[in-house]
């Protein structure tokens, strides 16, 4: 799917030996220019019974798509989506690049799994998500205004009855490794959340009524939780760290000071507990040992996280749908050694002839492609 105005790209795939299964088409012009609206369009054309999304950058592991189609055969008919987990692939550009991966790795490695395990919402990620196409249809398909369609998209499948579950298969994908762009792409992740805040409080008494009270309390703290905790953590951490060095300097007075005092230092060590543990832990799973140093940086990182959450309350008010883009192709290391930037070449697509019927995408080529395998067809 390509904008109507987006020539260059248009000019590009006619130069290129598209595959038969492989059809380009124009979204007619109009707002939101979003991938969501895109998807929209694309979805009502969808033939196949699963469905999955990739961001361009990303490098699936090549078995996911037949671990996916097993994993659907195997769960049950209230399995809509499979959240395949999400790896950086440049972690060694630079401090930011180390600090995204370790996030990336506690969100993907441990908290998601944890919620799909449980049977409660989870906010999807937006690319290596498996659907089956009637849950995508049935929940009326992407937000085309919501700017992370992915994390609403998680709800609303929830409150409609479908369950997310944890596809253990990595998609290495690119980090920002600039500031501003890392900024950027926060600031709109961020401003997603506070609109599926908005959007989903509309009803709370329905969806208490749909999730159940543990399923209604995991949702609000997956997403106001997140909106609420990146905006206030540097003045709470400055208060309980405050309030603790008053009391350390024995100026701990009546019973009620002490009180507080207490309540401080249980809440701060039950907040440090939560942001250290789980990167730790999900460093331990994905074998990054080298960045455990790191791990205490992050209460550092989230002091970012806010401005981010900051600049995405300003933008709500002043540009609420407006879509920070994300470059990608500007990575220095890579895992994979697929992302590498390099001098940019025309290399033409070439579909190889494989068994049951796959065409594979090429590192350098159009990263599209469908797989046939009995009466499943599997739409990308």
């Amino acid at each position: 799917m390509i904008e109507a105005d987006d020539r260059e790209t248009r000019d590009a795939l006619r130069a290129q030996p598209l595959a038969p299964f492989m059809e380009v088409l124009v979204v007619p012009p109009g707002a939101p220019r979003t991938k969501p609206r895109a998807l929209n369009m694309a979805l009502p054309l969808a033939m196949g019974e699963l469905t999955v999304v990739y961001d361009a950058e990303d490098v699936p592991d090549p078995g996911q798509l037949r671990l996916a189609v097993d994993a659907f055969a195997r769960a049950g008919p209230d399995v809509g989506c499979l959240q395949a987990r999400l790896v950086i692939d440049n972690t060694r550009d630079n401090w930011l690049t180390r600090l995204f991966t370790i996030e990336y790795a506690t969100l993907f490695d441990v908290l998601n799994p944890g919620l799909a395990a449980a049977g409660l919402p989870v906010p999807l990620g937006g690319t290596s998500t498996h659907f089956r196409t009637s849950a995508l249809r049935e929940a009326g398909g992407w937000d085309p205004w919501n700017v992370t369609e992915d994390a609403d998209l998680g709800m609303r499948l929830a409150l409609r009855g479908w369950r997310v579950m944890d596809l253990p298969s990595a998609t290495l994908e690119e980090a920002p490794a600039r500031l501003d762009a890392w900024m950027a792409q926060r600031s709109r992740w961020m401003k997603g959340f506070m609109q599926t805040c908005i959007t989903h409080s509309r009803r709370p008494g329905h969806a208490l009524r749909r999730l159940g009270p543990v399923g209604f309390t995991a949702a609000v703290t997956m997403t106001l939780g997140t909106v609420i905790s990146a905006l206030f953590y540097p003045l709470l951490a400055a208060v309980a760290i405050g309030s603790l060095a008053g009391g350390a300097l024995g100026r701990i007075g009546p019973p009620v000071d002490a009180l507080g005092w207490g309540v401080g230092l249980v809440t701060l060590a039950g907040g440090a507990a939560a942001m250290l543990l789980p990167p730790l832990e999900a460093l331990r799973r994905r074998g990054f040992w080298t960045l455990m140093p790191a791990v205490a940086l992050l209460p550092l990182y989230y002091v970012l996280v806010s401005l981010a959450a900051w600049r995405a309350l300003l933008e709500l008010a002043r540009a609420p749908f407006r879509w920070n883009k994300t470059e990608h192709g500007l990575a220095r290391t890579s895992r994979s050694g697929l992302l590498v930037a390099e001098p940019a070449k025309h290399v033409p697509v070439r579909v190889t002839d494989v068994p049951y019927g796959i065409a594979p995408p090429q590192p350098s080529g159009h990263g599209v492609f469908t797989i046939f395998e009995g009466a499943t067809r599997i739409d990308c």
